[in-house]
């Protein structure tokens, strides 16, 4: 198999977001990213350099952790391209169940049929607000994702106006998800039952399972 990817890690854990929240997962977390948000819970994959491997040896590293669930995440994995597009080609032929996570400002129109896409829409709060590509919105279907993380009320209405407006009220599905250390699930929970959105509130269960690790998890 052709192609490389810059690499920040490859490792098996429980999924600890997204609707797939708790199932075991392999995630293959890249290097690199366009956005500095506010609240970056992953800078060492945002900021570090990573290891350049061959597609093949990420696929080896996948297939020897043998979960069904393989999340391709980062960083911004989108940046790095066609190689992208192959490896998750290759698990899908493989028979894995494949996500994409992305802060939508790249294209996604390559990303392969049969993948799930996770697109982090950023909220005011985060700094990098506006960033996402409006071409992207259409192309989102019944089986993608899309996740507001929310830091405060500002952000949940903002989010709110984004859904409405853009009508995507049935699309995809919706993920709200508290900013880490900013906002009480608590009130967050409370927003959304007040405001009668049909979202998943979403915790960080890799957070509540093993909090003092930042990485692997």
């Amino acid at each position: 198999m052709d192609g490389e990817l810059n690499v920040s890690e490859v490792f098996r854990s429980i999924q600890g977001e997204t609707s797939r929240a708790g199932m075991p997962c392999t995630f293959v977390r890249l290097s690199g990213c366009n956005l500095r948000c506010a609240w970056c819970d992953t800078e060492y994959a945002r900021d570090g350099e990573g290891t350049v491997m061959p597609l093949a040896d990420v696929c080896r590293l996948v297939d020897e952790f043998g979960t069904h669930l393989v999340c391709m995440t980062g960083g911004e994995p989108l940046l790095q391209g066609d190689a992208v597009a192959a490896l998750a080609e290759h698990l899908l032929r493989e028979g894995h169940l494949v996500t994409v996570e992305t802060n939508g400002t790249a294209d996604i129109s390559a990303v392969p049929e049969g993948v799930v896409r996770i697109m982090d829409v950023k909220c005011p709060g985060s700094g990098e607000c506006g960033k996402t590509l409006p071409g992207n919105l259409s192309l989102l279907n019944a089986r993608d994702e899309v996740k507001f993380v929310i830091a405060d009320r500002t952000d949940f209405d903002w989010a709110e106006c984004f859904i409405r407006e853009h009508d995507l009220v049935n699309g995809p599905h919706f993920l709200f998800a508290p900013a880490h250390g900013r906002l009480a699930a608590r009130d967050l929970a409370e927003w959304i039952l007040e405001s009668g959105l049909e979202v998943r509130l979403q915790l960080q269960l890799h957070r509540l399972i093993w909090p003092d690790r930042e990485r692997g998890v």
